[in-house]
């Protein structure tokens, strides 16, 4: 379990400077949009694959810290993985956010938002991006 300031030093650089931050416009991407009613969070998730893997994942828009954090670490863990795999991540994910058991290893540094599922309200902000994430997944295997 990471120590309180790990987790805000981890969020806060993914927030201010973000891997995967930037608009695509490459028609070889797909995109999926999702907004909050209830926060500031406005994104687009970009996401290019092949047959069976993710080949890369951008997202751009507005988001509060946990949103682009959440999202940004989350295209880090996929990229480069198979559908199965990211699938798979995702999941451990969601038990992490519903205070189920989960995979601490799968989910590196995303493991700052451990205690999320404490903030019922900000559970929308850290999973808006992921949504969209396996949305993207799902729209490739059909």
């Amino acid at each position: 379990m990471m120590d309180k300031e790990l987790k805000r030093e981890i969020m806060l650089d993914h927030y201010n400077h973000p891997n995967n931050k930037q608009t695509v416009e490459d028609d070889s991407y797909r995109s999926v949009h999702n907004a909050s009613e209830s926060c500031i969070d406005d994104i687009t998730v970009y996401m290019k694959a092949s047959e069976d893997h993710i080949e890369d994942v951008k997202f751009d828009g507005v988001g509060c810290t946990i949103c682009t954090a959440s999202t940004d670490i989350m295209c880090d863990l996929v990229t480069g993985k198979s559908f199965e795999e990211a699938k798979a991540i995702i999941q451990e994910y969601y038990n992490m956010v519903d205070d189920k058991p989960f995979d601490e290893d799968a989910l590196e540094e995303a493991n700052a938002f451990d205690t999320l599922y404490q903030q019922a309200n900000r559970i929308k902000c850290g999973t808006i991006g992921i949504h969209a994430i396996e949305e993207l997944i799902n729209e490739f295997e059909q």
